[in-house]
């Protein structure tokens, strides 16, 4: 990812393991990401008022394509 490119976020998962599926799946159909957190994984397990979030982003420019695929996903789930 260009350092000088706009990121946003395109998914909220609840989970380490669930932003990492996420950003494997968009990874997989060519579009970069990355996970943000404000908590560690590692300290906290599960999410209480927000702790724990991962947020996926991506460039702003693969913001709709990203989101079109993790809406493609969650209706087959």
């Amino acid at each position: 990812m260009n350092s000088n490119t706009e990121l946003v976020e395109v998914y909220e998962a609840s989970g380490e393991l669930e932003a990492l599926a996420v950003k494997a799946m968009l990874e997989s159909f060519g579009i970069p990401s990355m996970l943000s957190s404000s908590a560690a994984g590692s300290v906290h397990v599960f999410t209480v008022n927000g702790l724990g979030k991962y947020r996926v982003m991506v460039n702003a420019g693969d913001a709709v394509d990203a989101r079109n695929l993790i809406q493609d996903r969650n209706d087959d789930v």
